[in-house]
């Protein structure tokens, strides 16, 4: 269907000026979305619909000494000043989201795509293990010629402007992989290309699963948020959800 302002011509006329129809930006921010890769589930999400009420007040961080709630309102603070810096300086430091299954982390992480998004930044997102399974399926003999190649998978993850890597778990991480890992990061960390963290490791233990060039090159170029609850918080809302019922 025809755009009812400019018939599809994509300017409009404001006065005696030219100016791009709202329905260009529009568009190019629906590609932006499509490219991007988000997980349906949280196109359109944002920091101010982020809920505080899944995290205690009088529950404490062992590790840190400060409560969930604590925890969570500096990690949200994180992420917003993280799209302001950004949109002044695409080359400024990442974040790692650090927590238990179910904290919000990914929540945070498409918050910052999707407000990125709309002022018509490009961002990547892309779950850890399917992008590796991606990569290995290049490796099938009968794949079709028109799939992505690993170079191209690869290339993408390391040269988009911002790339978004959720849940960096707790996996059994063979040498290919953490090669395939290390090769992305320490582009990006070369070319000072930020990327957004998301994992259930603690800070603690993540050399143990992707080695030491690895961690050390993203405990580099992001800085580091931890998040807990004491429920798991897609839990929560089911039961809620089942609740209205």
């Amino acid at each position: 269907m025809a755009c009812e302002i400019c018939g599809d011509r994509g300017i409009i006329l404001e006065g005696e000026a030219a100016v791009p129809c709202g329905c260009v930006k529009l568009a190019k921010i629906k590609n932006l979305i499509k490219n991007a890769n988000l997980p349906e589930k949280y196109i359109g999400c944002s920091l101010d619909v982020f809920s505080f009420k899944y995290y205690p007040k009088d529950v404490i961080d062992p590790e840190t000494g400060l409560s969930c709630l604590e925890l969570a309102k500096i990690a949200h603070r994180a992420a917003g000043d993280f799209i302001q810096r950004f949109l002044k300086d695409p080359k400024t430091d990442g974040l790692l989201f650090a927590g238990m299954v179910g904290s919000g982390k990914t929540h945070l992480a498409c918050s910052i795509a999707n407000a990125l998004i709309k002022h018509g930044r490009l961002v990547l997102f892309v779950e850890v293990s399917d992008l590796l399974d991606r990569i290995r399926s290049t490796y099938d003999p009968g794949r079709s010629p028109d799939d992505l190649s690993e170079f191209q998978l690869l290339d993408t993850a390391r040269q988009v402007p911002l790339l978004i890597l959720d849940d960096l778990g707790a996996h059994n991480y063979t040498e290919w992989t953490k090669n395939k890992i290390y090769s992305i990061i320490n582009y990006r960390l070369n070319q000072r290309l930020p990327v957004i963290v998301t994992t259930n490791i603690k800070l603690d233990d993540i050399t143990e699963y992707l080695g030491e060039r690895t961690t050390s090159r993203l405990l580099e170029m992001c800085s580091s948020y931890r998040l807990t609850v004491d429920i798991d918080i897609r839990a929560v809302r089911r039961k809620e959800k089942d609740l209205k019922y």
